[in-house]
């Protein structure tokens, strides 16, 4: 069963600086509708200012996931953290019982366009951590290929949570297919151009929620870049 979610039925914020749209309910924006899908509560789709940004503020208890389109951001956080993210890299931040950071457009004139997506994990008070790591191109040019997952799984990235994300850069004309796990819910992501998924056309920022499906099957319309994320029912 698929249920779409349009990316104009999003929240918007427009700050000047910071141009925000949030899959689920966040800050101001409130939709008793959309709280999150299982452990995934936020995906917000920013697109910052040359010379702007977050400045340092805190988080506790949240798996933070920070994927960029474009532009470049630089990170700082008060595990010594300090690097400079860009489009093909990913990182994950473990809040944990408290850390302090900042996302600051890495560029004074170009704008920079991420997604920064919060999974709730399955136990407090975590030592606070913080990874980044180059993606396998290749592979997420070939279909979904793991990024992040618990850590008995060994996928690049750990998440504190039984939660999966996977990522897959196909090119316009190209079908993937990928077996999915029973008794689980999926939430499809486009960040990047279009895809067919059955009967529905999605474009950038449309989401569909799978449940009950032994197997995804699409084909991009266009140069896509797709988040697909596996979460307990």
């Amino acid at each position: 069963m698929i249920t779409l979610r349009p990316a104009d039925t999003r929240g918007h914020a427009e700050h000047g600086w910071l141009d925000s749209y949030h899959t689920f309910s966040f800050g101001s924006w409130h939709d008793a509708h959309y709280m999150g899908i299982g452990a995934l509560r936020v995906i917000n789709d920013d697109r910052v200012v040359g010379g702007a940004g977050f400045p340092p503020h805190s988080h506790s208890d949240m798996e933070i996931i920070t994927y960029v389109l474009e532009g470049g951001l630089r990170h700082k956080d008060s595990t010594g953290g300090s690097t400079v993210l860009k489009p093909g890299e990913m990182q994950v931040m473990t809040a944990g019982r408290g850390i302090a950071h900042s996302e600051m457009n890495a560029s004074g004139t170009e704008p920079a366009h991420f997604l920064q997506i919060w999974v709730v994990p399955d136990s407090r008070g975590a030592t606070p951590g913080y990874q980044q790591k180059t993606l396998d191109v290749d592979a997420l040019r070939r279909g979904f290929a793991l990024v992040a997952a618990p850590e008995a799984e060994q996928a690049p990235f750990r998440l504190l949570q039984d939660a999966r994300l996977s990522i897959a850069w196909p090119v316009a004309g190209q079908g993937i297919e990928t077996a999915l796990p029973a008794g689980r819910q999926q939430y499809l992501h486009v960040a990047r151009g279009s895809v067919q998924l059955g009967e529905h056309s999605l474009v950038s920022g449309d989401a569909a929620l799978i449940r009950d499906d032994a197997s995804l099957s699409l084909i991009a319309s266009a140069d896509s870049e797709l988040l697909l994320f596996d979460l307990a029912a």
